[in-house]
């Protein structure tokens, strides 16, 4: 196997996640449609996973988990900080296409840092 492979791999779900994260913002959170399939029954799995979404992004809860699992990845050495990394990229960009800028943009920029970073022989 490749060194580069897991590289490659993050290179090709990256712009996945960002159009999957698009989608859910205009398809679902800012559809007109489910404003008024919403009102009617609100007791729809579907409103219920809406009204979580918009919880989430009023608390900022995505900008702040891509926040902290970015900078922990910048202290944690070896793969475990590139876990994290990875992890800090998958939370920051629902958070950059869902409203939560101020924090997401930090975080993918400490995150893609991390990314990177060179590993140091021990």
């Amino acid at each position: 196997m490749s060194p580069r492979l897991p590289l490659i791999l993050l290179l090709l779900a990256v712009p996945l996640w960002l159009a999957a994260s698009y989608g859910a913002r205009y398809g679902f959170m800012e559809d007109g449609q489910w404003v008024g399939i919403c009102a009617d029954d609100a007791s729809r799995w579907e409103c219920q996973l809406r009204a979580n979404l918009g919880l989430m992004i009023h608390f900022r809860v995505l900008g702040w988990a891509a926040l902290v699992t970015s900078v922990l990845a910048f202290f944690v050495p070896g793969r475990a900080g590139w876990g994290l990394a990875v992890l800090g990229l998958a939370f920051g960009i629902p958070a950059l296409a869902l409203y939560n800028t101020n924090f997401a943009v930090f975080a993918l920029v400490i995150a893609g840092l991390r990314l990177v970073r060179k590993f140091r022989a021990a």
